[in-house]
């Protein structure tokens, strides 16, 4: 039961992470196409999107890890 519960933990956190990463797309778009735009904040911004898709991918392989057949 205990790895169940953990297995949907990571799931919630998942989509959580995934959300905030589709957001931030949407956010550098718009900042993007609205001159003049902040270039630190753009920088950070794509900084944090970058660290985002990093744990999007460490949660996929937690949940669904590669077992060799």
């Amino acid at each position: 039961m205990k790895e169940s519960e953990d297995i949907a933990g990571l799931r919630l956190r998942l989509h959580e992470i995934q959300v905030e990463h589709r957001d931030l797309d949407e956010i550098i778009e718009r900042l993007i196409q609205s001159p003049p735009h902040d270039e630190l904040m753009l920088r950070r911004l794509k900084k944090r999107k970058l660290l985002l898709k990093d744990r999007i991918a460490l949660l996929e392989r937690l949940i669904e890890p590669d077992v060799p057949a």
